[in-house]
């Protein structure tokens, strides 16, 4: 039997040599756009180490009205009575009537007596006057790279997440990369609904682990008299990204605070509703 031997180059046709191009070509393409995701990936997480030790070097460097002692003349307002503690002379206090016993920064933060009615201790710290507020939020103030000025206002611990941060004074898409934010409401630790937003990165940064809050859980807001209150969590729902009401302020006359992040797919909003103990 006759056999013809065909070379293999016979059979490399035209569009079999087309083929195997647009092969090579697809495969390239494929590798080119799988380092980019990876190279997103590292580079998204690179921001978001990056945004997390941000915030913790704000959340160590907040000015509590405690640390302005040592530099600051601290104003107390107690009703009609003005005690001023001047770091100049720290056993100086100047009094409206009726007068309060003599504090001094030495037994300011040791005052247990309880005939002391009228005496304002550092430890007290209600409310700032005016004054202070404002050198406490000028202290506190910092500028992001865009030029946008903000303040630490307070911080807020969970203690069941190990969630430790400070809450910035206004919510953008800027800020809220580096912190979480006050978002609508009522000032930290006082009546009315104090409502803060912050990132749920899926991990264990910023608010990735609010989701998992139960009721009964707890949440700590310091404010930047030094005051902590402690906030007991008693509901937890999801809403839709455009539904904000739970920012409402009615309350009942009650302290409260509303904690709000995203969904695990980002598709809703968790909300966490806490009150003061």
């Amino acid at each position: 039997m006759n056999q013809i031997l065909i070379s293999e180059k016979l059979y490399v046709t035209p569009e079999l040599k087309r083929k195997k191009k647009m092969y090579k070509i697809d495969l390239c393409i494929s590798i080119f756009l799988v380092c980019i995701l990876f190279s997103y990936y590292i580079y998204a997480e690179y921001n978001k180490n990056k945004s997390e030790a941000e915030s913790q070097e704000i959340l160590a460097g907040v000015t509590f009205a405690e640390n302005l002692a040592d530099d600051t003349t601290i104003t107390f307002e107690d009703n009609a009575i003005v005690v001023i503690l001047n770091s100049e002379d720290p056993y100086e206090v100047i009094v409206e009537e009726p007068e309060p016993t003599v504090v001094t920064r030495d037994n300011a933060n040791n005052n247990n007596d309880s005939n002391n009615n009228n005496a304002v201790t550092v430890e007290q710290q209600q409310p700032l006057s005016p004054e202070v507020t404002q050198e406490l939020i000028e202290r506190n103030t910092q500028v992001s790279a865009s030029g946008q000025e903000y303040y630490t206002m307070a911080t807020i611990s969970i203690p069941s997440i190990n969630c430790n941060y400070p809450i910035l004074s206004t919510t953008t898409d800027e800020l809220l990369k580096i912190a979480p934010c006050y978002f609508w409401g009522a000032q930290p630790n006082q009546v009315g609904n104090f409502c803060i937003v912050g990132h749920n990165y899926r991990n264990s940064k910023f608010f990735s682990k609010v989701p998992g809050l139960e009721n009964g859980d707890k949440i700590e807001i310091k404010d930047l008299s030094g005051r902590t209150v402690e906030y007991t969590v008693y509901n937890k729902y999801i809403v839709s990204p455009d539904d904000v009401s739970c920012t409402s302020q009615l309350t009942d006359g009650k302290t409260e605070i509303t904690v709000i992040t995203c969904t695990n797919d980002s598709t809703g909003r968790v909300v966490v509703k806490a009150r003061a103990d």
